[in-house]
């Protein structure tokens, strides 16, 4: 406190900060007042000289108010002054300190090489874990883990979050995962593993952090084609952290919004895709067993070379089956729709399946049985597909050969015990696995109707039955349509006449119709091919009547010497008793 009269009043709505200040040639006090950005000076007349205390390293301003009548120290503009001050007198006080902290450390490092090479690792995680879970009572914030899988099934939150924070990638973010699948135009961002970001809704901050652990993997099965495939396996998860008080926040409206706008940005940039089985992942993996590519089939319904009367059949029968949820759900069915195409090779049957993808918006799995060695392993599959998809099974009567399998299941002497059956496929079809999934789409294709087991064509397992047929005249014209162009031309007459005398598949026309790009020369090369096959049927028509007639020739040959040889044999009884 500074001793002595102070001659200058200042009334208290003008003090402000202030700065006295005193200069050995001036017997005068300097008031510098400090208002708003600007800085005023007033000098007070000389004053009798007052008793000042010995220097010291800063000054202190003094004001006197006149409605207080009090004194007010102001000392912010000297602040830093008195940190200098502060940490001079205080140096020695931090060295101790910091000499402290370095033992510190230094033992407790020692302890930490100590409890790793002595203490077993049990004892060692459960005491970390009772650290972990002392310092947590005393936090306000809470966790939530998203697991990738829910059992045997993939988690819906998961995927949803995912795809939600692929968009909420922040600048602070230190690691990225980047991707571009061949056929897509834009880079997939998504977050490393163990990386961190954060996310505000309505107002509150909420972390996230991609949570990765390798555990050892049962399948000793390398992928060549997959660069990442190893002995090891990943288990994934999400974790959400965040204000206990906001709990009910994240559970009402947080999380169903995170799953409404990943269902949008899906729709907005959804690819079909057609999925085959990763053998790698089904015997003791613990990722997707089904891997994907984009599926970029051109076929449409309207590009089919196809009866008019059986495409608007398939489209009102898709259309019908995809609005009726409700309807199975009443009735008691498993929300699926399955289809049977038979015909021979090249009439379509393919095709017909990525149409239907198309129309649908639907995915495609790609379902080989040959190469499973259990039905175990065709459920997890089965298990593993998304809803809104489409399950095909090719060429069903020659994947599998159930009746053999239920020979050697009769038999004591199996080889192997490990094998997809007929009931194990059936199971899924309309058992009680068939509620493992909604709006699904299961389609069989055969070349050979008449091969498959009658269980397979009951009713209420493939519920729709088409025969894929060999071109038609109505099949010509939407090829001509589709590859040429043009829809009549005067040799249209002669060309439906061929096919309706010959056995052309709708492939077949369209390799004809490929071969050039003259309109009139690949339509008379049509006819020319037509008209050769048909001669060749003719022949190999001929040929086999007269192999069949010569087989029944032989087989009655071989039963009237059967009749004599038993004749002979009365004759010769009766000579004896005779």
């Amino acid at each position: 406190m500074v001793q002595g009269p102070t001659p200058f009043v200042r009334k208290k709505e003008d003090a402000a900060l202030g700065l006295v200040s005193k200069s050995k040639s001036n017997e005068s006090i300097t008031l510098d007042v400090i208002s708003g950005s600007q800085s005023q000076r007033e000098t007070t007349p000389p004053a009798p000289s007052p008793v000042f205390p010995k220097p010291t390293l800063f000054s202190i301003t003094v004001i006197r108010t006149t409605e207080t009548s009090s004194y007010e120290l102001h000392y912010h503009s000297l602040f830093y002054l008195t940190k200098m001050a502060f940490f001079s007198s205080n140096l020695g006080t931090a060295k101790t300190v910091l000499s402290g902290v370095a033992s510190l450390a230094a033992t407790a490092m020692v302890i930490r090489s100590v409890a790793n090479d002595l203490l077993p690792s049990e004892l060692r995680s459960y005491m970390s874990g009772a650290i972990h879970s002392l310092f947590w009572r005393f936090s306000s914030d809470i966790t939530i883990v998203i697991d990738e899988f829910d059992g045997l099934v993939s988690n819906e939150i998961y995927e949803a979050a995912e795809t939600y924070l692929g968009r909420k990638i922040s600048p602070s973010t230190h690691r990225l995962k980047v991707s571009k699948p061949e056929s897509e135009k834009t880079f997939i961002l998504a977050m490393e593993r163990n990386e961190s970001l954060s996310d505000v809704f309505n107002g509150v901050k909420f972390n996230w952090t991609l949570v990765c652990h390798q555990v050892e993997s049962r399948n000793l099965f390398r992928n060549p084609r997959d660069l990442n495939s190893s002995l090891k396996s990943e288990v994934r998860s999400l974790e959400l952290t965040f204000h206990k008080k906001h709990k009910d926040t994240v559970l009402n409206h947080y999380l169903p919004f995170i799953l409404q706008e990943a269902k949008s940005m899906k729709q907005e940039t959804k690819a079909l895709k057609i999925f085959t089985v990763d053998y790698q992942h089904i015997y003791g993996g613990f990722n997707d067993p089904w891997v994907g590519m984009k599926l970029d089939h051109p076929s449409t319904f309207h590009s089919l070379a196809l009866e008019h009367d059986v495409k608007d059949f398939v489209i009102k029968d898709l259309e019908r089956f995809v609005k009726r949820k409700d309807y199975y759900r009443n009735v008691g069915k498993a929300w699926k729709r399955g289809y049977l195409l038979y015909g021979p090779p090249g009439t379509g049957k393919s095709s017909l399946i990525a149409a239907m993808a198309n129309y649908l918006g639907f995915h495609v799995y790609d379902l080989e049985l040959t190469d499973l060695h259990s039905n175990s392993d065709l459920r997890r599959l089965l298990i593993a597909m998304a809803n809104r998809s489409i399950l095909v099974v090719e060429d069903i009567d020659c994947t599998v050969d159930f009746h053999h399998r239920r020979a050697l299941s009769r038999s004591p002497h199996r080889p192997n015990d490990r094998q997809v059956t007929l009931s194990g496929l059936l199971n899924f079809i309309d058992g009680l696995w068939s509620s493992c999934g909604d709006e699904r789409v299961i389609v069989f294709t055969t070349n050979h109707k008449d091969k498959l087991d009658p269980a397979l064509l009951r009713p209420g397992r493939m519920d729709v039955h088409i025969h894929m047929s060999y071109c038609t005249p109505c099949g010509f014209r939407q090829l001509a349509s589709n590859y040429l162009g043009i829809k009549e031309h005067s040799l249209f007459g002669p060309i439906e006449e061929e096919i309706q005398k010959t056995q052309v598949t709708p492939a077949e026309v369209a390799e004809q119709l490929l071969k050039s790009s003259h309109i009139e020369t690949s339509l008379e090369q049509l006819i020319d091919f037509m008209r050769e096959k048909k001669e060749t049927q003719i022949l190999e028509a001929k040929k086999k009547e007269q192999e069949a007639k010569e087989k029944e020739e032989q087989e009655g040959k071989v039963l009237d010497d059967g009749d004599e040889g038993e004749k002979f044999d009365d004759d010769d009884e009766k000579e004896k008793y005779n």
